[in-house]
């Protein structure tokens, strides 16, 4: 389903299939107050993918979001991540599929002021066992986003653009399988929604399987893949 497979993966003939959506529908409420968020959805993304999902306000794309971050689960259908049917765990079992295998980004860059830029990096290796030098798994991601440079400053010493780096080189510090962005620019002037932009392509282009949650068509551009959501369907748009 995607022209965009990691090179190495590529030349091996071994693309693997990051998640399944088979069928699946999310319902929230009972009776005359009961409201299908998502309507049988079926959906394939592959490593190295980048995705796009858009739609307006209600049209179901952050329901979506949250089955495929594992934040929840579906009503009904099945989904697959890794290979694993995560559709059906509990609790416990998500949290630690969030923790080792899916990476975040928010509109809200959601780090912590009292913290320098390398320790809110270094915040999802504390629930990993087995990292000797969390301090220097934090600052090559750090270098990675450009910020090798501003590793000591605190996030009211950064610019929004910087801040969002940062909160994507937190994002990829555990090697995530998945890079799950939420209106990554939505709180960016111009200037730097383009760097961000440019930074997540550049990402992905190394192998990295990102989709991103939006209603900015400037954001769906980069993707090599446009899904649009509407009244909890999904549909794929044809690529120029």
């Amino acid at each position: 389903m995607s022209a965009a497979v990691p090179v190495a993966a590529a030349e091996a003939g071994t693309v693997r299939e990051v998640l399944h959506l088979d069928a699946v529908t999310k319902v929230y409420g009972i009776g005359d107050a009961q409201v299908r968020a998502l309507a049988g959805v079926s959906l394939g993304i592959d490593e190295g993918d980048l995705v796009a999902v858009m739609g307006p306000s209600g049209s179901g794309k952050s329901t979506l979001m949250h089955i495929l971050g594992c934040l929840d689960v579906p009503t009904s259908g099945t989904y697959r991540f890794g290979g694993q049917d995560v559709s059906r765990m509990s609790e416990r079992e998500l949290a630690a599929v969030r923790n080792h295998r899916i990476g975040f980004v928010f509109q809200q860059f959601h780090l912590l002021p009292s913290m320098t830029a390398w320790r809110n990096v270094e915040l999802p290796l504390l629930y990993r066992s087995g990292v000797r030098d969390r301090r220097t798994v934090a600052m090559r991601a750090l270098a990675q986003v450009g910020l090798s440079d501003r590793v000591e400053h605190r996030p009211n010493e950064l610019s929004g653009g910087q801040q969002q780096r940062v909160a994507i080189a937190r994002a990829l510090v555990t090697n995530p399988d998945l890079l799950l962005a939420d209106e990554p620019t939505g709180n960016l002037d111009s200037a730097s929604s383009r760097e961000v932009l440019g930074l997540l392509r550049d990402i992905n282009r190394e192998g990295r399987t990102i989709v991103l949650i939006t209603h900015d068509p400037n954001v769906a551009a980069v993707a090599r893949r446009v899904l649009e959501m509407s009244d909890g369907r999904l549909r794929e748009r044809a690529l120029a």
